[in-house]
């Protein structure tokens, strides 16, 4: 009977569980635990490592660099007088340039020939109307007084002609060629409108202003002519 039990006993204790046959010889108890605490022990001891390392690297001083040389006076320490004087000068003469390009410019007045081509060429291509004519005829008188130094003022074409008459450096020749043109002004104004053709004016004006130019030409060469002679006899012995 007591051999019978036995069998029984390990029968029971030699079970598989699960269906996989397992013995209590092959893992000893507490072998889980040992092996925790094995692999806990392993982990702080890595750890420690770690650290020592990290705190190793961080107590090495690194190597100090070589040191630097004196550093040199900047730009303006060394020039600063010069670089003032610089400054200023330049800042005057933009002030000249600039007052040089925005000065109001001086108009010089018009030489009086030139003035007065300039005054009866814009009026060419007009209709010759008696305001037309008074306009040219007053640009005429105006020349004719400037260069020929007769008397200031507005004068009227009888005033006019009478001073040229009477006026030497005119001559009789432009004199009368004057007061005919004026003349001649003064009825086609005041004449009523009628079917005459246009006399040219303008042009006509504009040949005035020619001949009188050409006389005053010579009277300046007949002033040089009438000089020559003193000269000479000044530079004689």
């Amino acid at each position: 009977m007591m051999h019978h039990g036995l069998r029984k006993t390990d029968s029971l204790d030699s079970a598989p569980a699960f269906g996989v046959r397992q013995s209590s010889a092959a893992f000893p108890a507490g072998l889980p635990l040992r092996l925790a605490a094995l692999a806990l022990s392993l982990n702080g001891l890595l750890t420690q490592w770690a650290m020592a390392s990290d705190n190793s690297g961080l107590d090495e001083i690194p190597p100090l660099r070589p040191p630097r040389g004196e550093i040199p006076p900047s730009l303006w320490e060394q020039h600063s007088l010069a670089i003032l004087v610089v400054g200023s000068l330049l800042l005057v003469l933009i002030a000249v340039l600039v007052w040089f390009l925005t000065r109001p410019k001086i108009a010089l007045p018009a030489a009086p020939e030139a003035r007065a081509r300039e005054e009866l060429s814009g009026l060419r291509g007009q209709p010759e109307t008696g305001a037309l004519l008074s306009r040219i005829s007053s640009s005429v008188r105006h020349y004719a007084a400037a260069v020929f130094s007769l008397a200031p003022g507005e004068l009227t074409t009888t005033e006019f002609c009478r001073a040229v008459a009477d006026n030497e450096i005119v001559g009789t020749t432009l004199a009368g060629s004057l007061t005919d043109f004026l003349k001649r002004c003064d009825e086609r104004k005041f004449a009523p409108p009628s079917a005459r053709p246009p006399m040219g004016a303008v042009e006509e004006a504009l040949k005035l202003v020619e001949v009188s130019e050409a006389r005053r030409e010579e009277l300046r060469q007949a002033a040089t002519l009438a000089q020559t002679p003193a000269v000479a006899n000044t530079s004689s012995p």
